[in-house]
């Protein structure tokens, strides 16, 4: 070989080995395989997994329950305080701040403070934007329960609840205890609920003990109306004939008259009324005389 080409041979090959390389290695498929699939387990599993964080629970806090039970509890409270004969109004902050509830979100005060208290039956707004309980009746003691029960009486409103009572009165039942003389309570059958008259004592009557004795001693339970009137015709009493139901009285039907119809004569061809006309063998008959 030539000398010349030798010579550069050993060169490169004296510089190939003084430059340092990396060699790079073939990675098994098998493994590279095992590890994406743990790695997207993992991933799956920790995006599943609900996160603990303090945003994620201002978020919880904001569903329907949540709110409804804020607002529940708000009331409740405003409620109690009436009871309890304090009257004040009280801002959105001091009326969370004594039903510890600082924490609610700001989403929450808005709703509470621009829908929720503004809308609800059992809370009053001020003009001030200062919240207070709304009881059904405005009385405050047992003079203007009293003065509330007798114009029920006069106006014939009938009587008054006595759960609405205890909502709207303040120490409802030191005024009941004092007022005993003054109200009666009668229990509805349908739902066993109590409710209150105001007891008008000039309109009570003397009525004689052996009158009361033989009311109580009649027993009518067994009869009807009709029976009982009956037995009073029969006794000569005739007071209950205006009292009672009185039944609807069906008007009578008119009966349709059944005549003969009678048929009109023709207005047509008055000239041949007395003309009988035959087809079958094309005769004609007139005062007796048939002509073909």
């Amino acid at each position: 070989m030539d000398p010349a080409l030798l010579r550069e041979r050993e060169l490169f090959r004296k510089k190939a080995l003084a430059t340092p390389t990396v060699e790079k290695k073939k990675r098994d498929e098998s493994s590279f395989k095992d590890e994406s699939k743990k790695k997207s387990k993992s991933s799956s599993s920790a995006s599943a997994a609900p996160k603990l964080e303090g945003t994620n629970y201002k978020t919880m806090a904001g569903s329907s329950s949540y709110r409804f039970g804020v607002l529940a509890r708000i009331v409740r409270h405003m409620k109690s305080r009436h009871q309890d004969g304090d009257d004040h109004p009280l801002t959105l902050d001091e009326i969370l701040d004594e039903t510890n509830q600082l924490d609610v979100g700001n989403k929450i005060k808005q709703w509470l403070q621009t829908e929720a208290l503004q809308n609800n039956p059992k809370i009053e707004c001020t003009f001030d934007s200062k919240y207070i309980f709304k009881p059904v009746y405005k009385i405050k003691d047992k003079k203007s329960l009293l003065r509330l029960l007798k114009q029920h009486d006069l106006k014939g409103l009938g009587g008054i609840f006595l759960e609405d009572v205890q909502e709207s009165l303040p120490h409802c039942e030191r005024a009941l205890k004092s007022l005993a003389q003054e109200i009666l309570y009668i229990t509805r059958p349908t739902d066993k609920k109590k409710i209150l008259f105001y007891n008008d004592k000039t309109a009570t009557l003397d009525v004689d003990e052996e009158f009361v004795k033989l009311w109580r001693a009649t027993a009518v339970d067994a009869m009807d109306d009709a029976k009982i009137e009956e037995y009073l015709e029969k006794q000569g009493i005739k007071s209950m004939q205006d009292h009672g139901p009185r039944k609807p009285i069906v008007p009578k039907r008119k009966k349709v008259s059944q005549k003969r119809r009678q048929f009109k004569k023709p207005r047509d061809n008055e000239h041949l009324a007395d003309v009988l006309e035959t087809y079958e063998d094309n005769t004609l008959t007139q005062k007796g005389v048939s002509i073909k």
